[in-house]
């Protein structure tokens, strides 16, 4: 079965969960354009899953999914409003689905891992995952080490299960190359970022399209939690102190609310702006429905015209 059959999708594009954006808006925009758009439940309570629900539901009745960021302490309640209101596919990421599989097989989920590692695809697909989504080091927000086109193929050959591509993929020519490599789905981040639909602050938009190929950075491999943002004043401070081992409250601290001031106050210099190393791709502002479609278009262009003599 194809993915777009499995996820009831026209085109096989899954836009990605970037925590307090990846709502209503963007969601729904994506889904009605003919891909997945997904909520991002990071830092949400039941009640606010719920209401983003309901207000992804009135802007389109095609599918759309949820991501569980499983280190929440909260994730029986969101899985209880998941089930409670019909939504059908979730992406997890930040531990183990274990616990939580036979609950959401017996309510007709489609669970969709985001996986780092060989080792962790090979997990999921045991554990019953319907696909898994091999996110490479090249994209933004949290990261593991190795990169997409090192690792897609390696987990295509280790699992049997649909494998959906993630990191450094913005246009069609990224698209085909994923698919050359066995994936049959790409998830996207950064290039939607850049819509008309994206709710983040305009200052949080212009950051991404002015970033280029060099402009992002990885924070916090060494106390085990590496994210890629967009360098600012906050991100050198913050690699200073960790070329100097301070403690990882104060790193802490010096990041707290940081995602925020950028998403929503536009503080591009003391607030995290997360985006992958494709943004020198990115340059422009557009409808997420013409971001969708000239992938598409792109992709099946470039698969066309190549030649292996």
């Amino acid at each position: 079965m194809k993915l777009t059959e499995q996820l009831g999708i026209d085109y096989p594009i899954i836009q990605g969960a970037m925590a307090q954006i990846a709502k209503a808006p963007l969601v729904a925009a994506v889904s009605n354009a003919g891909g997945l758009g997904i909520i991002a439940s990071g830092g949400m309570s039941a009640e606010d899953l719920r209401a983003e629900i309901q207000k992804t539901k009135a802007l389109t009745d095609r599918p759309f999914g949820v991501n569980l960021m499983l280190m929440m302490t909260n994730i029986e309640e969101l899985t209880e409003v998941i089930i409670e209101e019909g939504v059908k596919i979730i992406t997890t990421g930040a531990g183990t689905p274990k616990s939580y599989m036979p609950k959401w097989k017996e309510a007709g989920i489609v669970v969709i891992p985001v996986v780092p590692s060989v080792m962790i695809a090979k997990r999921m697909e045991k554990l019953g995952a319907d696909a898994v989504i091999a996110e490479g080091t090249e994209a933004g927000g949290h990261v593991g080490e190795t990169t997409t086109m090192a690792l897609l193929p390696q987990i295509v050959d280790a699992v049997s299960i649909p494998v959906i591509a993630a990191g450094g993929i913005a246009d069609g020519r990224g698209m085909a190359a994923t698919f050359a490599l066995g994936a049959k789905g790409v998830q996207v981040g950064t290039r939607f970022l850049a819509t008309d639909e994206c709710p983040v602050h305009p200052n949080f938009k212009e950051a991404v399209l002015k970033a280029g190929d060099r402009d992002t950075t990885v924070t916090g491999r060494r106390n085990g939690a590496p994210v890629r943002s967009i360098k600012n004043k906050m991100i050198k401070e913050y690699l200073r102190l960790e070329e100097e081992n301070v403690d990882r409250d104060t790193l802490e601290k010096l990041t707290m609310g940081s995602l925020r001031k950028a998403v929503l106050d536009g503080d591009t210099d003391n607030g995290s702006v997360m985006a992958g190393q494709i943004t020198g791709l990115v340059t422009e502002i557009k409808p997420c429905r013409e971001v969708i479609e000239e992938m598409m278009r792109e992709a099946k262009m470039v698969a066309a015209g190549l030649i292996v003599e």
